[in-house]
């Protein structure tokens, strides 16, 4: 996950948690254990907070999430439900500049599939 639009994510956080959806939120990346633990603690440090973050190495979740690109992960965002089946999922290299509309997205599906 680019590192721009971590920051995004993280100082929108209240819009995110101002949707009041009752989820919990990863950040899932096919970093290293310590490569996530570092930037975490970057994260919590400069912005006061950071979401958890999922190292996924072999990209077994990305791929499950439909998010693959060979070797990487494309970037984006998405949902599942409680069993773990994806409800949906967006490819977008911008989501965190344009989260507005990421926003409006999730909530809208979140809604959907009540």
């Amino acid at each position: 996950m680019c590192q721009q639009q971590l920051v995004q994510l993280h100082k929108n956080l209240d819009k995110l948690k101002a949707l009041d959806l009752d989820v919990d939120t990863y950040i899932i990346s096919s970093d290293s254990p310590e490569e996530q633990e570092m930037l975490y603690n970057e994260i919590e440090r400069v912005l006061g907070e950071s979401l958890p973050i999922i190292s996924d190495p072999d990209l077994n979740m990305i791929d499950h999430m439909g998010m693959k690109n060979g070797q990487v992960a494309h970037r984006g965002y998405g949902l599942l439900d409680e069993n773990g089946n994806v409800v949906f999922q967006t490819k977008n290299d911008h989501w965190g500049e344009e989260i507005e509309q990421t926003l409006s997205e999730i909530k809208e599906e979140y809604q959907n599939m009540k």
